[in-house]
């Protein structure tokens, strides 16, 4: 791979041979730490399995016994196989099958196709799921006898005994009706990408249909390219047609589902679910005969409701109803875990986000945690000791792991210390792969058992900490500051290695900004930030109000108004930076991707602003063109929130200040190419001069055959030219 060092970049390396680091170490992935495999534990909770990285094994892990080690699927041996590789597998729950597949076509950044094949373990056969191919979100039973899948939006279900594939619905069309599969808006802001919901005993497959008949089109141009090229576009360019619903626009129109496979009927769950309001999760609870659990939301995401449902006669009963006078959480609606008895939710009612226990009646039976904290990740319920395991912030900065006694209520922290631990249980709750890191400890990932001990080390990291700990790479600092309505912000410096405090230095702000974000925390990061310190700069980052860690009301500030109290906070931290004695204020600069490129503009868009110059990456220049969850989560409407919509950089760029360099993909299915365009369009008509990088075929992550290099490299320069 062809390397590239900047000019600055050879300069140091000519006065300073000690350092040996590159540009592309940073952005290539040379200073990405090394992780474990993906693992699925196996039913019995004493082993787990592991797919090896060429695609071609699946190997069995003793958690006890770090030397028992059993081969449980090998390509190569099974007959007549003409795979040569798979890109995944999911094992059915009884262990006797495994679905696998290859030939991955992706739709979306998430969703995709792909050839699904059945794999006997007992019989060592192989057969594909259908002749054609092409399916998507196959997903096996429970007790791993049928297969339900989606070919051009329908659905069918393979019984893998018979063979028979019995077709489930005929509505399915490309950009009208999806069954099963989520659109593009619940893909990319609810995280879901399958609503397939079998019931424990097979009877029974729910899922959500999306009317998207009446979303409007959005359309993107694409070109023969050079990285992953398409000839079919050597001449003329193609298009990419599919439905975005910006904020205020029509959304799908969603209904509940059920297939009986018993009496094969296919019926409509009429549940209140109007035409405006989402279905985010379905799942099957675990009552004594099969109940659907259904979560509904309205438009706004502030309100609620969990209806469980008879999948065999279609009565309902709501079992829980929640209000809340701001958005409420992705993860709230989308990670409701059900038990025999009971389901635990998320909720931040009280002002912090906390564990709560709720019958199937809708009896809150109990809060699980309280305190001065957040729950960040829930883990899962230990039925045999009757215990509830989750993550929670310990302050802002750090991550603690926690354990809640069902029985007498008390709460336990697992772990000592400060940093970010995180867990990974086994089925029973009897082992746990525990993730560590800190600022200046890469990630560790070791073995315990629930009582505390360590089983044994699985990745230390240890010849990665040799070459990025090492003196030659500056560290984060952390550091506490106030904004002008008084509020504690977070934030972190990272200096030259050979920072000299009498001298005067620039300064790059780098934030993200975004709501329930935080850049801010006490967890090992290694990226482009450091090595642009080691050019001489002063990287600094500041978390302003919206951003997580700090409570609801920390987090509640922004809403209604995306950008306004973010960029006053970031014109705060500029000025903190510009009142320390070994920062120049006059060379301060700003950096942010995203909606880090939003607030970019924003904050370089007031009359107080103070910076030099700044980098927009992919930016939202006005949230009436982004997507309608997204963007009604934080701000409802524009017809119900006019001022809060005409507040944005699209509005302002009669105000902006310093150098911009502003840098898109073309083919941004995501942030689309009209912010930009809209944006540079009005800075033309002003006589506004400003840099610009676009990247042909290039999605809202601009990543793929190294681009991410002359990216930085550009962005280095930038800032060179314009900062020192």
């Amino acid at each position: 791979m062809k390397k590239y060092i900047l000019p600055v970049v050879a300069a140091v390396l000519c006065c300073s041979a000690a350092s040996a680091f590159e540009l592309d170490d940073f952005v290539l992935g040379g200073a990405r730490v090394k992780g474990i495999p993906s693992s699925q534990p196996a039913l019995d909770g004493r082993y787990y399995y592991q797919f090896n990285s060429e695609g071609t094994m699946i190997k069995k892990y003793s958690y006890k016994k770090e030397k028992d080690v059993t081969t449980f699927f090998d390509n190569a041996t099974i007959p007549d196989n003409p795979i040569a590789a798979w890109d995944g597998y999911t094992m059915s729950s009884d262990e006797k099958s495994i679905l696998l597949w290859e030939g991955s076509k992706y739709i979306y950044r998430y969703s995709f196709t792909a050839n699904h094949y059945i794999y006997n373990i007992k019989d060592n056969k192989l057969e594909c799921l259908s002749e054609a191919g092409g399916e998507e979100i196959a997903t096996l039973s429970p007790d791993g006898s049928k297969v339900a899948y989606v070919k051009d939006n329908n659905v069918l279900v393979k019984d893998l005994a018979t063979g028979v594939t019995s077709t489930v619905t005929t509505d399915g069309k490309k950009n009208e009706i999806i069954n099963a599969v989520p659109d593009w808006v619940y893909q990319e802001e609810f995280g879901v990408l399958n609503t397939f919901a079998w019931s424990a005993d097979g009877r029974y497959l729910a899922f959500i249909r999306f009317d998207e008949s009446q979303v409007p089109m959005c359309s993107m141009e694409l070109y023969e390219g050079e990285c992953r090229p398409n000839h079919d576009y050597a001449i003329h360019p193609g298009r990419y047609d599919y439905k975005y619903p910006a904020a205020g626009e029509h959304n799908s129109v969603v209904s509940v589902h059920c297939y009986d496979l018993q009496a094969k009927r296919l019926s409509k769950i009429n549940l209140p679910i109007g035409e405006e309001d989402y279905v985010p999760n379905i799942q099957f609870g675990k009552q004594s005969v099969p109940t659907l659990m259904v979560v509904k939301e309205n438009r706004a995401q502030t309100h609620m409701n969990i209806y469980a449902v008879d999948p065999a006669v279609g009565n309902f009963e709501e079992v829980y109803d929640e209000q809340s006078d701001m958005w409420i959480d992705e993860d709230v609606v989308t990670g409701v875990k059900y038990y025999n008895g009971f389901f635990v939710i998320k909720s931040n009612r009280d002002g912090r986000t906390h564990l709560y226990k709720y019958d199937y009646s809708g009896n809150l039976l109990k809060q699980i945690s309280s305190g001065d904290y957040d729950v960040t990740n829930y883990y899962g319920y230990d039925e045999v000791r009757k215990l509830f395991y989750f993550q929670t912030n310990k302050g802002a900065l750090n991550r603690t792991l926690r354990c809640a006694n069902d029985v007498t209520g008390e709460v336990k922290e697992l772990v000592d210390g400060n940093g970010t631990y995180s867990a990974s249980f086994n089925s029973d709750f009897t082992y746990y792969i525990r993730r560590f890191s800190d600022a200046t400890t890469p990630d560790q990932f070791v073995l315990y058992s629930i009582d505390g001990k360590k089983v044994r080390d699985l990745q230390l990291n240890e010849d990665y900490a040799k070459k990025y700990t090492s003196s030659e790479i500056p560290r984060r600092e952390f550091f506490t500051m106030y904004n002008d309505n008084g509020d504690r912000m977070n934030g972190y410096i990272i200096k030259p290695v050979d920072f000299d405090p009498s001298k005067k230095y620039p300064c790059i702000m780098s934030q993200y900004s975004g709501p329930n974000s935080q850049q801010v925390l006490n967890k090992w990061k290694m990226e482009w930030e450091e090595y642009f310190a080691m050019q001489g700069y002063v990287i600094a980052c500041v978390d302003g109000r919206g951003t997580g860690g700090q409570g609801k009301e920390f987090l509640k500030a922004i809403y209604l108004n995306l950008g306004r109290y973010e960029t006053e906070d970031q014109l705060a931290a500029a000025r903190y930076m510009a009142e320390q004695p070994y920062i120049d204020a006059d060379r301060i600069g700003i950096w942010g991707w995203s909606f880090g490129g939003f607030e970019s503009l924003m904050a370089m868009s007031q009359d107080s602003s103070r910076y030099a110059c700044g980098v927009a990456i992919a930016p939202v220049t006005s949230w009436k063109f982004y997507d309608s969850i997204y963007t009604e989560r934080f701000m409802l409407t524009p017809q119900e929130n006019p001022d809060g919509y005409n507040y944005a950089p699209l509005d302002l760029t009669d105000k902006l200040k310093g150098k911009l360099l502003i840098m898109f993909g073309s083919a941004d299915d995501n942030v689309r190419i009209v912010n930009s365009m809209q944006y540079i369009a009005k800075l033309h008509s002003e006589g506004q001069q400003f840099d610009m990088m676009v990247y042909p075929n290039m999605n809202h992550s601009i990543n793929g055959c190294g681009i991410r290099l002359p990216l930085y490299q550009r962005v280095l320069n930038f800032f060179d030219k314009n900062l020192k």
